[in-house]
């Protein structure tokens, strides 16, 4: 929460700058994040949308349902991690250039603030996951049931601990079945900032929306012979696909990778590693895999990388890699280690 004070404080700066900004700069300003085309089919002749989106989920889908209608700036760098993530005054200013302004909910600590500070009557803004962030992202206890020994003075931190654990998932564009309704959403937001080309967004949404409902099938068909149902990864992303599809994670880290582990937190997925013979211990590209890594070590299990997709590396875009093919990529890992 300092991060999200920290950048708070400097907002109507940030804002300040940005609208001086939007006189003379449009949102094309983000282009050089953009992978090079869109997805979807061609429209006729228009000017296009600016759409500015926040994490590489609400990009890689905006473009889906917009096709050559639409000209998407995603605000979050290639190979950044989001959480860690502060809009610059030109990213304010592509906001308040903005036709549509695409963002998730929940992981944009800033988004609700940026949407007043970078104040647009004609933008449409979408919070592309409302009404389907329901989870919690409570950390499974690796023993349910037990006391934790700890010193009494540290209630306080506890305490801190727990609201975290009890914190909302953002991480809804996980489950490929509730990532239909993310493109819904930005369909109608799509529709509603360019009406005459309705007929455009329905059929982008609705091809792509085929492709999610394959992944998910692929999945369903996968995993429910699984010889086992739990994994280890790195932090608490993966809530909304484990409910989908009957897993159970255990989280290394909290729902922010920011989020360290305690050293007591560490020893007992170890035991849980121990205990159940987990053979593989999952990281991400975005951060260190240094408590992957450890756990690994301790236990002699392998390690994997399951990407909760809140952004692409660098060679991830230069190889033309999107949300499809690294969800087809997790679902590969899991069946591996699940079956190993």
């Amino acid at each position: 929460m300092a991060r999200q004070r920290k950048w708070m404080s400097g907002l109507l700066l940030s804002g300040g700058l940005a609208l001086a900004l939007s006189g003379c700069g449009s949102s094309s300003g983000g282009a050089s994040n953009e992978p090079a085309g869109n997805g979807g089919t061609d429209a006729g002749e228009g000017a296009k949308l600016n759409v500015a989106a926040t994490i590489y989920p609400m990009a890689e889908f905006a473009r889906q349902v917009g096709g050559s209608r639409v000209n998407v700036v995603p605000l979050v760098p290639t190979g950044v991690e989001p959480h860690d993530w502060e809009p610059s005054a030109k990213d304010m200013a592509a906001i308040s250039d903005a036709d549509v302004f695409v963002y998730n909910g929940i992981v944009e600590s800033w988004a609700e603030q940026a949407i007043g500070s970078a104040a647009n009557p004609d933008r449409v803004d979408v919070e592309a996951s409302r009404g389907l962030a329901d989870l919690e992202g409570s950390v499974d206890d690796p023993h349910p049931g037990e006391e934790s020994e700890g010193d009494p003075n540290h209630a306080d931190e506890q305490g801190d601990e727990h609201a975290e654990a009890q914190a909302k998932d953002p991480h809804v564009w996980l489950d490929p079945v509730l990532a239909q309704q993310e493109v819904r959403a930005i369909q109608k937001a799509l529709e509603q900032a360019d009406p005459d080309y309705k007929d455009h967004y329905a059929k982008n949404a609705d091809a792509y929306i085929a492709k999610l409902e394959e992944l998910h099938q692929q999945f369903v068909s996968q995993l429910e012979t699984s010889k086992r149902k739990d994994f280890v990864t790195s932090h608490a992303a993966f809530t909304y696909l484990a409910e989908r599809y009957g897993l159970k994670q255990v989280p290394i880290s909290g729902l922010s990778p920011e989020q360290e582990p305690s050293p007591e937190q560490m020893a007992q997925v170890i035991e849980f590693v121990r205990e159940h013979q987990v053979k593989t211990i999952f990281f991400e590209t975005l951060i260190d895999s240094k408590l992957a890594d450890t756990i690994a070590a301790e236990t002699q299990a392998g390690t994997d990388v399951l990407n909760p997709l809140e952004g692409l590396t660098k060679e991830q875009a230069d190889q033309g890699e999107d949300y499809i093919s690294v969800m087809t990529s997790n679902l590969n890992a899991l069946v591996k280690a699940l079956n190993g």
